[in-house]
């Protein structure tokens, strides 16, 4: 639950450095994320077979923000 939340804050966090000017927000945004798919991978480790989709759809949004963020920082430095 509190990955999926985590993936919920990091993906609005994502949008806003998608605008001009505020790119420098992603050096800030990739930590947070990867934060979230930690927590995660771990809510997947503890948790029985059937009670895992929180915490796996926490990690894939974690992991898809980290992969926008990296991809916008290497078109524009975190600068633009």
């Amino acid at each position: 639950m509190i990955s999926l939340l985590w993936g919920i804050v990091s993906l609005l966090w994502m949008v806003l450095a998608l605008i001009p000017f505020l790119g420098w927000g992603n050096w800030f945004l990739i930590p947070f994320a990867a934060i979230g798919a930690i927590i995660g991978a771990i809510g997947m480790a503890v948790t029985s077979p059937g009670k895992r989709g929180r915490a796996k759809t926490g990690l894939l949004l974690n992991a898809v923000v980290i992969v926008v963020a990296i991809f916008r920082l290497s078109i524009g430095g975190g600068i633009i």
